[in-house]
């Protein structure tokens, strides 16, 4: 199952959308955390997660998004950069407002 261009869009602002479910709201809310730094997941979602998820399942999400921000941050780290697959695609960037 992919994602919709719609659900791309509202990526942004994923917490007050309707596009996405409980569960991805709180998967959206895992990667946020664990993409910050230092990455610290609260108890409270945690347990929110495990209250969908076997913990097997939560595993899996969690080595997942740890994988990706892992090839993410190496791939800048070595200046990889866009190769032209994803032209004519969205390429949404999140919203990061001042502090």
């Amino acid at each position: 199952m992919g994602i919709t261009d719609a659900e791309l869009t509202a990526l942004a602002n994923y917490q007050h959308s309707p596009l996405f479910s409980t569960l991805d709201k709180l998967v959206l809310e895992l990667a946020v955390a664990m993409c910050r730094t230092p990455a610290e997941i609260p108890d409270r979602l945690r347990d929110a997660l495990l209250e969908h998820l076997t913990p097997a399942q939560f595993t899996e999400v969690a080595a997942t998004i740890a994988w990706e921000n892992h090839r993410a941050r190496i791939n800048r780290a070595l200046g990889v950069r866009a190769a032209g697959f994803a032209d004519g695609a969205s390429c949404v960037l999140p919203h990061h407002p001042q502090d």
